[in-house]
């Protein structure tokens, strides 16, 4: 596969993740992550003009540039899924029409959506860490349902994902989350800055 030097982040230096009808949200978010210089024809869709032939030279040839990214996309799309799944989308002209048909068939409608997200919002709240597992084990459990409700449209800031951390941790982190509550402006937070902050603190008490 190739890429311009200047579409900034695409799929072809990185492994496509492969979907075969299981894990939606998940391949979701990593196809987004993976494919930041082409998501807007992915999403928005190919924008084309009513009469090509009336277009400049520069702009027709901007557009051209454009439908060969939408090429890109699409084909991003179709190398990143099973041949069960790519009979789905082989009449597909463009990244966004093949996006939409997955999402249709294995995202669901909005009241299945609804659904999803009650569950996941569920999760999200009763979500505590296991005496036995290690602050990078359940950051990690975190993480996924978070990105699952974000995928489906919710909005959860870093900021309540770094409360959430903060109050769901076992009594054993008392001390350091008292230390963090009292030095630290828990608003700024970033939870990578939180996560290195908690792992030095088990790494002290493992050593």
């Amino acid at each position: 596969m190739s890429s311009g030097a200047k579409e900034g982040p695409s799929l072809s230096y990185s492994i496509l993740p492969i979907f075969g009808g299981g894990n939606y949200d998940f391949w979701k978010v990593k196809m987004r992550l993976l494919s930041q210089g082409l998501w807007s024809f992915v999403e928005r869709g190919l924008q084309e003009p009513e009469d090509l032939s009336q277009l400049p030279a520069a702009e027709r040839e901007k557009f051209e540039a454009e439908v060969m990214k939408d090429a890109k996309a699409l084909s991003k799309i179709q190398n990143g899924v099973t041949s069960d799944i790519f009979s789905r989308i082989t009449r597909a002209k463009t990244a966004k029409e093949a996006w939409d048909t997955l999402e249709k068939e294995f995202q669901g409608d909005s009241k299945a959506i609804t659904i999803k997200l009650q569950t996941l919002r569920r999760e999200f709240y009763n979500m505590k860490m296991k005496e036995s597992e290690c602050i990078q084990d359940y950051a990690s459990r975190l993480a996924e349902v978070v990105n699952q409700m974000r995928t489906l449209g919710e909005e959860i800031s870093d900021q309540r994902v770094v409360e959430k951390i903060l109050i769901s941790l076992p009594e054993k982190y008392d001390p350091i989350v008292a230390a963090i509550e009292e030095c630290k402006d828990i608003t700024t937070l970033s939870i990578e800055q939180l996560m290195g902050s908690l792992k030095s603190h088990e790494q002290r008490r493992l050593t």
